[in-house]
C-alpha cells in the first residue's frame, strides 16, 4: 500500500477513473488506457494510482460507507471518498484545493460497525454475497476474503524463446525480481515493483503477464508438438500463446473468436513471441465450427463467464449488471460447449474452463452436458480458488471424445 498521500494530480485521475468505471460504464482497463494515454507519468505514479483505484473498486462499499458517500455522487463528493481511504490506511490526506472533509468522529463510528459486517468488510455487494453463499455454503466465507486482496503479478515464460531460469536471470539484469511458482513450472511471480513492459525482455518476446492459475488451463490440455488444436474462445490469445509454446511451434494451432479485433490483436502477440504455427479465424457463424466436425485432437473452451473468479484483478465487475447477466452467460456457455464440443475428435480431449468460482457455471455447466452427450466422458476436473491458491480463480473439466 502507499506510505505517502497521492497528489492532486493523481487524487484527480483516480476519481476520473473511477467516475468512468461506475459512471460511465467502462472496463476498469479501458479506464486506466483512456485517462494515462498521452500523459507522461512515471511508473511509479502510474503504479500508486493503480493501486489506490484497485483498492477502491475492491472494497467500493466499505469506503463509501466509511466516507458516507453515495457511489452515484463521486463526481461530486470523490474528494471525502479519497480523504476517507486515506484516513483509513492511516495517511494523510491529499492537499486538494477544494476538498470535503471526512468527521473523523463520524468515522470512527462507522469503521467499528463496519468490522462487525463481514460481506461490508470484505467489500461484497449483497447480490454476490447470496449468490456465494447459495453456490459455495461453508466455504465462500474464505473465498470473499481471498477476493478483497491485491492480486500478484505473475509472468508465464516463453518457452519458445527461452527457459524459465533463464527469463527469471535476464529480468534480475533489469531490477525485475522474480520467484518461481509452485506447481507451475512455466510461473514466475514478480516481487518487486517494476515497470515489465519497458524491459527489453518483454520487448522480445520472452514472457506474457498472466495469472500463474490461467497459466494451468492451458498445461491442461497436455498438447504435443504435431497435433491439431483449437483454442475456441480465444479472446486476447493468452492461452493460445502458451499452448503454441507447448506445442514447440509445431502442429496446426487455430485460433478462433467471434471479434476480429481481439484476433489482430493476437496476431500481433503471436509475431513478438514467435509463435509461428498459430492460425487464426473469425467465427463467422454455424458453418465455421460444422467445418471442422471431428478434426482436433485438442479443444479449449474457455468461454465467456461472469468472471467471479478474477474480481481481485477486475473488481468494476462487482458494480455492474454482473447480476442480471449470469442467466444470460449461462446460456451462452451451454450453447458454446454443446456446440463447438463438436470439432472434437474420438479419442480426442476438449477442456471446458472458466474464470468463475461458481459452481454454476462449472461442474454444472458440465454434467448437464455429460447427461445430454453421452459420447463424452469426464476424465477429471480441477476448481481454482484464491483462497486455496492465492492465484486468481479458475474452473477447468477435461472430457475426452469416446464416439462419435
Amino acid at each position: 500500500m502507499l506510505k505517502s498521500p497521492l497528489s492532486p494530480s493523481s487524487t484527480e485521475l483516480v476519481l476520473g477513473i473511477l467516475d468512468l468505471v461506475l459512471n460511465g460504464g467502462s472496463p476498469l482497463d479501458r479506464a486506466y488506457s483512456r485517462h494515462f494515454s498521452g500523459l507522461k507519468l512515471a511508473s511509479e505514479e502510474q503504479a500508486r494510482i493503480a493501486t489506490v483505484t484497485g483498492d477502491l473498486l475492491r472494497r467500493l462499499n466499505l469506503y463509501c460507507y466509511l466516507a458516507d458517500v453515495e457511489p452515484g455522487r463521486i463526481e461530486r463528493e470523490g474528494s471525502r471518498l479519497i480523504n476517507a481511504w486515506h484516513l483509513f490506511h492511516g495517511l494523510p490526506t491529499p492537499k486538494l484545493q477544494y476538498s470535503l472533509a471526512v468527521d473523523e468522529s463520524g468515522f470512527n463510528e462507522r469503521l467499528s460497525h463496519a468490522k462487525t459486517q463481514s460481506a461490508l468488510w470484505d467489500g461484497c455487494p449483497d447480490w454476490l454475497d447470496k449468490l456465494g453463499e447459495r453456490e459455495l455454503g461453508d466455504a465462500w466465507a474464505a473465498e470473499r476474503a481471498a477476493l478483497k486482496a491485491a492480486p500478484k503479478r505473475y509472468l508465464r515464460t516463453n518457452l519458445l524463446k527461452c527457459d524459465r531460469d533463464a527469463l527469471a536471470s535476464r529480468l534480475a539484469g533489469e531490477g525485475v525480481s522474480t520467484e518461481p511458482v509452485a506447481g507451475v513450472d512455466s510461473a514466475l511471480e514478480v516481487t518487486s515493483d517494476s515497470a515489465l513492459f519497458r524491459t527489453q525482455s518483454f520487448a522480445d518476446g520472452w514472457f506474457e503477464q498472466q495469472d500463474a492459475g490461467s497459466q494451468k488451463v492451458a498445461a491442461a490440455l497436455d498438447v504435443k508438438p504435431g497435433m491439431r488444436v483449437i483454442d475456441a474462445c480465444a479472446g486476447a490469445g493468452g492461452k493460445t500463446l502458451h499452448l503454441a509454446a507447448m506445442m514447440a511451434g509445431k502442429g496446426r494451432l487455430l485460433a478462433m473468436d467471434v471479434e476480429q479485433w481481439k484476433l489482430d490483436n493476437l496476431k500481433e502477440r503471436a509475431r513478438r513471441a514467435a509463435a509461428h504455427n498459430v492460425e487464426t479465424r473469425l467465427i463467422a457463424g454455424s458453418k465455421t465450427i460444422k467445418r471442422l466436425k471431428l478434426s482436433a485432437d485438442r479443444v479449449l473452451l474457455d468461454v465467456p463467464c461472469s468472471g467471479l473468479g478474477v474480481l481481485k484483478r477486475n473488481p468494476d465487475a462487482k458494480w455492474r449488471d454482473t447480476e442480471e447477466r449470469l442467466p444470460v452467460l449461462m446460456e451462452l456457455q451451454a450453447h458454446i460447449l454443446g456446440s463447438y464440443s463438436r470439432m472434437v475428435k474420438v479419442g480426442g480431449m476438449l477442456v471446458y474452463a472458466t474464470c468463475s468460482i461458481m459452481p454454476c457455471e462449472n461442474r454444472g455447466q458440465v454434467d448437464a452436458f455429460l447427461a445430454a452427450n453421452p459420447n463424452f466422458r469426464l476424465l477429471d476436473d480441477e476448481n481454482i480458488t484464491p483462497a486455496n491458491s492465492g492465484f486468481d480463480g479458475f474452473y477447468l473439466a477435461r472430457l475426452e471424445r469416446i464416439a462419435e
